[in-house]
């Protein structure tokens, strides 16, 4: 059941955001309740963590197998870590207590068998459930404590939307009592779901000829208004979050109509990019009382795919795909490149204690410590022993533990410092890093 009390304050938490500065907009879950963090940035602020990691890696924890193909990440909340994965026929959530041995497991309907196989999205924790979409639409709500499915939607069948080349891949976003989703069909480009029965609370309306892609939803305060902003197949967009009214686009199309890097957000300004066309470009977002409108700050031959990017300080880092397959820095208000590691192939990262834990497509794992205009290797190792090119899944990093993810098996690394005293779990919402 959904409890009054937890409601009310998820309510409240959202009025206190409000009040607070402008910026993204934080889960009010602890823990690693969503795809990219608290915040979907990709950045923790936890501290006391390995300042090096000595050769081979750091101390494998354990590995848990038998998970399914795909290359979503783990959440983590409380004592359970939810993941997906296609097995077989079907797409099967499990639900993993923290030393990696299964507890529950439940299908979401079909798998995808076509063009690269897997398990796409990762789940979203809200209030007691498990939120999650699969490859062809179906969006299921879940009790989190037994895997009991409490409704279920077909967004492609509700918003009269087909699926894209290589499938829905859609991490959802909760906003307060709303599930987002990105259709992009005929009646609707992005749309709300009441996340206590799945029913539409609004919806936008369609950019014409134009599908869904698959990148994931951010969410964030500007000029006082709660925005998401997305991508279609061939734009940038940004919608109210209360409304759905369409506030901006930006074009954002290659010859794929494939967007997948979530966009990034900060002082007004936000990141997309798509290879093979306009690739890297940040945008100043002018707003008014009628809506919001978007203007060029830069553009930096970035062509970033399924690893996303990471604002720290005035630094994006962030790893080409085609153009430049190596990592790189670029200077957050100019669009200049400040320092760039070609140690690493094309890959995701994310951002705890001074450092950059990366895992390149081939499956090889890296610590990066960024200087004024270096980005040093302060540590490797080989998660997949085998030669690879899909090795895609984000790293998470909760209390201490590096989880990397390949295909069937999930892997949990022990990066604490000797020296770390541990942090009480609140203090994790504190910091964005610096």
């Amino acid at each position: 059941m959904w409890h009054p009390i937890l409601t009310s304050c998820v309510v409240l938490g959202l009025f206190v955001t409000r009040l607070c500065a402008e910026g993204l907009i934080a889960s009010p879950e602890p823990d690693w309740p969503q795809w990219r963090g608290i915040r979907r940035d990709g950045i923790s602020s936890e501290r006391g963590l390995l300042a090096s990691w000595p050769e081979g890696g750091p101390r494998l924890l354990w590995k848990s197998e038998a998970l399914g193909i795909g290359w979503s990440s783990p959440i983590i909340v409380g004592k359970r870590i939810y993941i997906t994965g296609d097995v077989d026929e079907d797409l099967v959530i499990f639900a993993l207590a923290l030393d990696g041995s299964k507890v529950w497991s439940v299908k979401n309907g079909r798998s995808w068998t076509r063009s690269y196989p897997g398990a796409r999205a990762s789940c979203v924790f809200s209030e007691g459930h498990i939120f999650h979409m699969n490859a062809h639409g179906r969006t299921v709500c879940l009790d989190m404590e037994t895997g009991r499915e409490v409704w279920a939607v077909d967004v492609r069948t509700r918003f009269d939307a087909k699926n894209i080349t290589w499938a829905l891949s859609e991490c959802l976003l909760v906003d307060g009592p709303h599930v987002i989703v990105t259709p992009g069909g005929n009646k609707g480009l992005i749309a709300a779901l009441n996340k206590t029965n799945g029913q539409t609370a609004w919806v936008t309306p369609p950019l014409t000829g134009e599908r869904t892609s698959y990148s994931s939803p951010i969410l964030f305060e500007l000029a006082g208004r709660r925005i998401i902003a997305n991508c279609s197949s061939a734009h940038g967009f940004g919608v109210d979050a209360q409304t759905g009214q369409l506030l901006w686009t930006v074009p954002l199309k290659n010859r794929f109509g494939a967007n997948i890097t979530t966009p990034v957000y900060r002082d007004a300004c936000i990141f997309y990019v798509t290879p093979y066309a306009e690739e890297g470009r940040v945008y100043r977002l002018q707003a008014d009382g009628q809506g919001v409108t978007p203007q060029l700050v830069w553009h930096y031959p970035l062509d970033t795919v399924t690893g996303g990017a990471v604002l720290v300080g005035n630094t994006l880092y962030s790893a080409g795909y085609r153009r430049n397959k190596w990592w790189m820095g670029v200077d957050w208000k100019t669009g200049k490149l400040r320092c760039e590691q070609k140690g690493f192939s094309t890959g995701a990262a994310i951002w705890a204690d001074q450092r950059l834990y990366c895992l390149d497509e081939r499956g090889n794992v890296g610590l990066l410590k960024p200087g004024p205009d270096t980005l040093e290797i302060a540590g490797r190792f080989e998660l997949v022993k085998k030669r690879v090119r899909d090795a895609w899944a984000h790293p998470v990093l909760l209390d201490g533990r590096l989880y990397l993810r390949y295909h069937e098996s999930l892997f949990c690394y022990d990066v604490r410092s000797r020296q770390r005293s541990d942090q009480p779990r609140n203090d994790r919402r504190i910091g964005v890093g610096e």
